[in-house]
């Protein structure tokens, strides 16, 4: 197969697909790879680096012609220098690897309908111990959690440390993270070692032992026993049940400087955990950083990409976090992506009974074949 890897057209993205080093396995299995001219420039990757590793660099044009499978990171949308939709781009039969994000980016998933293509959502890798090195959520995640708290770190007025000096003590800062997944715990770890008391609050009590192995204190409260799904994400709640979830996070605040707030729910639109009444309650020069713009945020007055200041409190809508850090996030994406290619690939025929490839796969020869995707694209 001719693997295709183009450069990121979307604003802001810095990452790439597939970086030099893990050439070489894919080319042990016989495959060729193709890569855009300047596909790795932002992170740390010239042409001469990926030729050096056996790729041959091409234009865009040829990368999306030829490419028997094409590897990105974000979704498809239309190309500005080809004027084509990336979807009338890929070859009939061909195969895509990518982020989707049917949530935020319905047409893309609609452009590939009909199209003979077969698309793998990395977003949809299933959670198994199996699948592990495949987890690009969790990959990317882990850089969110961390970039967060260092951008908090940032914007606030304030040291984190307890500080001892001749001028006197300086209190360590506060910090309140909200969602003990992947980010959070990442997030907690970071604020941790720059020495800020930490707080974490998550509707999952199983989360509990890993907040205070890294040193934080769970916010306790009421909890139901299904709070997470088989896949261990967190279940959407009822209104009943958030109103008691902004309560507990509302008795933080007062003293709280810094909050990180991650809580996603899987394939649909982030719950509200702090409304803007909530917000009024924080001291001045407080910050928040929502993890969770990009699904509507976790707050009341997030707005996406943008750093606004209300009630005195800073409150920054990240997203795609990871395109900061371009460097670690395209080795890590590329290793999750190459193993995945390498697990659907390994043998002449694709097997559809294994849990990842079918778990994984969103659009088969043209035909929707996912479940959730197909009520979120009806919705």
């Amino acid at each position: 197969m001719k693997i295709g890897v183009p450069k990121e057209i979307a604003e802001g993205e810095t990452r790439v697909a597939l970086i030099p080093s893990m050439i070489g396995p894919l080319l042990k299995m016989n495959h060729e790879v193709l890569v855009e001219s300047g596909a790795g420039l932002n992170s740390g990757h010239d042409d001469a680096a990926y030729t050096q590793a056996g790729a041959q660099v091409v234009d865009a044009a040829a990368v999306y012609a030829g490419a028997d499978a094409l590897l990105k990171v974000q979704p498809l949308t239309e190309h500005p220098l080809l004027k084509k939709h990336e979807a009338e781009l890929l070859k009939d039969d061909a195969y895509l690897i990518t982020f989707l994000s049917p949530t935020t980016h319905k047409e893309g998933v609609r452009a590939l309908l009909g199209k003979k293509v077969t698309a793998f959502d990395m977003g949809f890798v299933p959670r198994i111990t199996r699948a592990q090195s495949m987890d690009a959520l969790s990959s990317m995640a882990t850089l969110s959690g961390y970039k967060a708290v260092l951008m908090s770190a940032n914007y606030l007025g304030k040291i984190f440390p307890l500080m001892m000096t001749a001028a006197g003590t300086i209190s360590a800062s506060q910090v309140l993270v909200l969602g003990a997944g992947v980010a959070g715990l990442q997030a907690i770890a970071t604020a941790k070692r720059l020495g800020a008391r930490v707080e974490a609050f998550d509707p999952r009590p199983v989360v509990k032992e890993q907040v205070e192995s890294l040193g934080g204190r769970f916010v306790e409260m009421e909890m139901p026993e299904d709070a997470e799904t088989e896949g261990g994400y967190a279940k959407e709640m009822d209104e009943a049940f958030l109103k008691k979830e902004q309560e507990a996070i509302a008795s933080r605040l007062k003293k709280t400087d810094v909050v990180i707030t991650t809580a996603q729910v899987f394939g649909k639109a982030a719950p509200i955990l702090i409304t803007e009444e909530m917000i009024k309650m924080m001291p001045a020069g407080s910050v928040i950083i929502d993890i969770a713009a990009e699904q509507g945020g976790n707050t009341a007055l997030t707005e996406k990409n943008k750093l606004v200041e209300k009630h005195g409190v800073k409150i920054y809508g990240a997203v795609n976090l990871p395109a900061l850090l371009p460097v670690h996030a395209s080795q890590m994406y590329s290793k999750n992506i190459t193993t995945l290619f390498r697990h659907l690939f390994k043998e002449e025929e694709m097997d559809w009974e294994d849990e990842i490839t079918s778990g994984a796969c969103v659009i088969r020869e043209g035909k929707l074949v996912n479940s959730l995707v197909e009520k979120i694209l009806n919705a």
